[in-house]
């Protein structure tokens, strides 16, 4: 068990490298991984979790972002700027990105015989470009669904008090939902957590399960009522998402959960949730 903590913990450390560096950058407004960050004016990497294998054979890439920016936030409509390939440009990534580290936002699921494909996400920002490849190499395999050396598990979301619990990763949409333009769409999440299986030494023991609302893509703007809505865990961790929408079309909205393990499991790739919303507006 030691071991493998000590590999995932290499893994971690190749994600946030790999976002950094940019592994291949072009463009007037790279920035050095040891300059200081600026407010504005730096680029957006893409930052590859790490995959894991699915019970019917295929396998999940669990892929995050790293805006360098302190303050800017950055939007990147899916197209030349903001592309994976070959056969894309779309595969579900965000075009909203907020400051600094967004851990494990979106999924790609391959098939059982992708062998040593791989594909590339490009981005380009504030002038700078930067590809990332994404590819099933044995050094980034992950563990999102339990910490093995510790014993810990995502938290649990449901969006139907009786409907089905998502945990770890993102994959498909827990939830389609329709609003109005400069209407407030308010919805329900119900988040729960198991702590630690066994001996109890895990991170997530002690403190409840927090919430986060994110836009991860649409074509205007967002405004949440709490970007962190609290639960009510006397009322089996029920919260209320509010969002409301400038402009008509197709949002998602991402609903992470985190346990006391913190944003992106301290460095791991496990343990916290996110589920994609989407939202259809009018």
């Amino acid at each position: 068990m030691q071991v493998k903590q000590v590999n995932r913990s290499i893994v971690a450390a190749l994600a946030v490298t790999a976002a950094a560096a940019g592994w291949v950058t072009s463009g007037a407004a790279q920035q050095l991984p040891l300059q200081p960050t600026k407010e504005r004016g730096a680029n957006v990497t893409a930052a590859y979790e790490g995959w894991y294998p699915n019970a019917d054979g295929t396998f999940t890439m669990l892929v995050g972002y790293f805006n360098r920016n302190r303050v800017e936030i950055i939007d990147i409509p899916v197209g030349p700027n903001n592309r994976i390939d070959p056969g894309g440009p779309d595969y579900g990534q965000p075009t909203h990105f907020l400051p600094r580290r967004g851990w494990g936002v979106f999924t790609i699921t391959v098939p059982k015989d992708f062998g040593n494909k791989k594909y590339t996400w490009t981005l380009t920002a504030n002038g700078a470009t930067t590809e990332i490849p994404l590819s099933l190499n044995l050094k980034y395999q992950i563990e999102p669904f339990k910490d093995v050396a510790m014993g810990n598990t995502p938290p649990v979301l449901k969006l139907q008090e009786n409907g089905p619990e998502f945990t770890g990763p993102p994959r498909g949409f827990a939830a389609t939902l329709s609003a109005a333009v400069g209407q407030p769409l308010s919805f329900p999440v119900w988040v729960s957590d198991k702590g630690t299986s066994g001996e109890g030494r895990g991170r997530g023991s002690a403190v409840p399960a927090t919430l986060s609302l994110v836009m991860h893509r649409g074509p205007g703007e967002v405004k949440f009522a709490e970007q962190r809505p609290k639960a009510d865990f006397a009322a089996g961790g029920k919260a209320t998402a509010t969002a409301t929408f400038s402009a008509p079309g197709e949002y998602v909205i991402r609903v992470q959960a985190n346990d006391s393990s913190g944003e992106g499991g301290g460095g791991f790739q496990c343990c916290w949730s996110n589920v994609h919303v989407k939202v259809n507006v009018k």
